[in-house]
């Protein structure tokens, strides 16, 4: 009985070996089909889903937060062309929801010719320029979106063997609140501002305000949970708005 016992475990390493080669070759095949860049799915999947098997705790984490930053994101790109209708104008769009659909739907991997294939920081830089002459709403929130997705590594999915950083995570919460504050304040060389966004007084509108808000509070907590899980040590900064910089997300 102890030989047919051994003889079981014996057989059943090489087997142990496979399965773990095979979910690893899986990993690295889906990682290969995803489109690195672009908004992700607004959709979850419904029900048993076989590539949930190789993903973590995290992985699944990561995705909710991302999904929420995505459509706070998109909230805000319909809030700004409301308040700003010139804007989506000026690309050729037939209507506001064309305009944004082409930021979040298509697969551009955040390079539009229009913001002269700029991406992150530089396109939020374009986009509170007072000499910009093209859809400003295009190049914040393009700017926003891909600044988050070079945080998030650049993927739309999470898997096994994918890592997040958290001083990205915690960086672009901080970046976010520097757009936000020079979203609302900057003006152009005749004293105007650069796109209408919050509004106070006797009917006052801070719907905006409440969205970055949301936006910063989902990547300040992932970073805590990532650096918690990792073990990282996080570098916290303190910055005046006034002057602030925006901070490296890669």
């Amino acid at each position: 009985m102890r030989k047919t016992s051994l003889a079981l475990k014996v057989d059943r390493r090489p087997l142990a070996w496979l399965c773990a080669g095979l979910v690893v070759a899986a990993v690295v095949a889906l990682a290969g089909c995803s489109t690195p860049g672009t908004a992700p799915n607004a959709k979850r999947e419904r029900g048993f889903d076989p590539r949930q098997l190789i993903k973590t705790d995290i992985n699944r984490v990561a995705e909710t937060h991302q999904q929420h930053i995505f459509a706070s994101l998109r909230r805000l790109a319909d809030k700004l062309y409301k308040r700003n209708p010139r804007e989506w104008r000026k690309t050729g769009a037939p209507s506001a929801e064309a305009a944004i659909s082409r930021i979040f739907d298509e697969q551009h991997r955040w390079r539009f010719e229009s913001l002269g294939n700029r991406r992150d920081l530089d396109a939020l830089h374009v986009a509170l320029h007072p000499e910009f002459r093209g859809d400003r709403v295009q190049a914040l929130i393009v700017g926003l979106g891909s600044m988050v997705q070079s945080a998030f590594g650049d993927r739309e999915v999470f898997y096994l063997l994918d890592d997040l950083e958290p001083q990205h995570l915690y960086n672009a919460a901080r970046n976010v609140e520097i757009a936000a504050w020079k979203l609302a304040t900057a003006r152009d060389g005749q004293g105007q501002l650069l796109l209408l966004s919050n509004e106070l007084g006797e009917s006052s509108n801070l719907s905006f305000e409440r969205e970055f808000g949301r936006i910063v509070g989902l990547l300040d907590v992932l970073s805590d949970v990532v650096e918690e899980e990792t073990e990282r040590t996080v570098t916290r900064v303190v910055q005046n708005l006034t002057t602030a910089v925006f901070l490296p997300v890669y």
